[in-house]
């Protein structure tokens, strides 16, 4: 389950992507995540994600 806090989110996903996955879509296929709710939830944050750095920033 992905955390609800979009803070909390971002600390989860960026841990996940640094660790465990090489791209975004790898860590959503996985983790049977809906990608566009997490890329809007971090965008209402001011969050995108960065292919080449495998991150959000």
């Amino acid at each position: 389950m992905l955390p609800k806090d979009p803070v909390m989110l971002l600390s989860f996903v960026n841990t996940k992507l640094r660790d465990f996955y090489g791209s975004f879509d790898a860590l959503c296929e996985d983790l049977d995540a809906d990608r566009q709710d997490i890329l809007d939830r971090l965008g209402n944050i001011g969050y995108h994600y960065d292919a080449e750095r495998n991150q959000f920033i």
